[in-house]
């Protein structure tokens, strides 16, 4: 029995959860699902980002503190995943004491192996607002690709960036261009880290291509050290004297939260985190489920904290998303750019939904959301295949057999090929290619509409009494209502399995 963690990203609490996040985490469930249904030990967990200036200045703009502003989305979120099925073990929010406890159990950490150090620099400063700004309340234009970009990272060519780097640089807040004041930070000195992360990453099997392309490039322009505090009122607090007025930057305490919420459902259950987490357990394998954005931070940030601190298992598998679009822009939060879930929820079913992102989402390269396929994929595919599978072939049992399932004989060739079926899709979801494993399936759905077209059991029913009664096992629908029972099961949950008749009337 294996130990499997998963690692959903954390969705930041500034606004209403939208498609394209949905997207980037819903391959978690997934896996979450698949490997339960195998009898492995699973911990799933994620929550909601809470920290960082946005959630505060929107909050002060509503008279509102921080926390509450920030609970009000983590509750819409937490609602959004419990009507979209999602399974986690625990989901929670970064502003938990626990939390706090854990970011700064590490910082400390890794200031005692040496891998932080204080620096004076200049830090972007609004004289209007009277405040220094964090990183992504600069903009300006990317040194490197000439587009709009934050001042902590560019989301056209997800390079890395200081504020200092941006040209034309501008408040968000009001506009106008911001001076530079002295202020000391503490530094992660990633820069030590480029010969171990160098290694990992090349040892690496379990990660899709945007991931090891992304890294290999950070790798390759050197890796930079990067501050790890800054000047703000919002967040973690420094464990160190004379920092009162500065927190823990967001990017190095929100990855730590993954191992913060395993402590805190160990916290709550009675069981032990432990498995899931310290290096030399046997059978453990570790999942991290987020969008292209964070590649970085997963990959090269995350790993630093873990070896740097030590003893703490390093991801296995990075399943990061390509980006979901609108008329061809990346949807946004913060730009008021996307479709939003609740909207989404209180006109469709979680199904239709939890399909199409699995069927057509940006699993391998950006995907462009249209109205039009969303409303194809349900009525032509979801509804059309399989809805008509399951249809035809419940009212062929209900009409023929009474509703009992009666006995017969399997065809050979079918019993190897649904075999081979599962063997299949279990594979590829375990290597996070989860389009080409419902791909899979629903040829195979194509495939026993068209055997149930070719065999006729209807017809069969009336020329044969025999069959009728149930008095002879001999090929007839009972082949097709046995396989239909097993395409319910990877369907309808993607999980493999025995599965029940009354199960399947129940999920129907």
């Amino acid at each position: 029995m294996a130990h499997i963690f998963i690692g959903g990203a954390w969705p930041y609490a500034n606004g209403s959860l939208h498609l394209g996040r949905l997207a980037s985490l819903l391959p978690g469930d997934v896996l979450a699902r698949y490997f339960r249904s195998k009898g492995d030990e699973v911990l799933y967990v994620s929550g909601s980002d809470c920290h960082g200036t946005p959630v505060a200045v929107q909050a002060a703009q509503e008279g509102i503190s921080p926390a509450e502003f920030a609970g009000r989305y983590h509750q819409e979120f937490k609602a959004c995943f419990e009507q979209l099925g999602f399974s986690y073990d625990l989901y929670t929010r970064t502003d938990q004491e626990i939390h706090f406890e854990t970011v700064q159990e590490l910082f400390v950490k890794l200031l005692a192996q040496g891998f932080l150090y204080p620096r004076t620099v200049l830090q972007t400063y609004c004289e209007v607002d009277r405040r220094f700004l964090p990183d992504r309340y600069v903009e300006g234009i990317c040194p490197v690709c000439g587009q709009r970009a934050r001042g902590d990272q560019c989301d056209y060519c997800s390079t890395l960036l200081d504020p200092a780097d941006l040209k034309e640089r501008s408040c968000k807040l009001c506009g106008t261009a911001p001076t530079e004041r002295r202020t000391e930070h503490y530094y992660l000195e990633l820069s030590r880290f480029q010969e171990s992360l160098s290694d990992y990453a090349e040892q690496t099997k379990g990660w899709r291509d945007n991931a090891v392309q992304m890294t290999r490039r950070y790798l390759a322009e050197g890796l930079q050290d990067r501050a790890a505090t800054r000047d703000l009122d919002w967040g973690v607090d420094v464990p160190l004297p004379g920092y009162a007025d500065k927190k823990i930057y967001v990017w190095i305490e929100a990855v730590c939260g993954y191992l913060s919420a395993s402590r805190q459902w160990a916290a709550q259950t009675g069981k032990r985190w432990e498995p899931f987490w310290l290096e030399g357990q046997e059978d453990l394998n570790a999942y991290y489920v987020h969008g292209k954005d964070n590649i970085p931070f997963h990959t090269l940030i995350w790993p630093a904290i873990l070896l740097g601190t030590g003893a703490l298992h390093l991801p296995d598998h990075i399943v990061s998303c390509e980006y979901l679009t609108l008329e061809g822009r990346k949807f946004s939060t913060s730009r008021n750019w996307a479709v939003w879930v609740p909207d989404l929820l209180a006109k469709y079913q979680p199904d239709s939904i939890r399909y199409f992102l699995i069927a057509n989402g940006p699993e391998n390269r950006d995907a462009d959301f249209s109205w039009r396929e969303f409303i194809y994929s349900h009525n032509g595919e979801l509804l059309g295949a399989f809805g008509n599978f399951v249809q035809r072939t419940l009212a062929f049992i209900n009409k023929s057999f009474a509703g009992q399932v009666p006995e017969g004989n399997f065809p050979d060739e079918w019993k190897e090929a649904i075999s081979g079926l599962y063997l299949n899709t279990g594979r590829l979801i375990e290597s996070g290619h989860f389009k080409s494993a419902i791909e899979g399936v629903f040829s195979f759905v194509r495939q026993a509409n068209k055997y149930f077209d070719e065999e006729k059991p209807w017809q069969q029913i009336k020329e044969n009494r025999e069959v009728r009664l149930g008095l002879k096992r001999k090929r007839s629908g009972s082949g097709i209502i046995k396989m239909a029972r097993l395409l319910f099961t990877i369907i309808l949950t993607m999980e493999p399995g025995p599965v029940k008749l009354n199960d399947v009337l129940n999920i129907v």
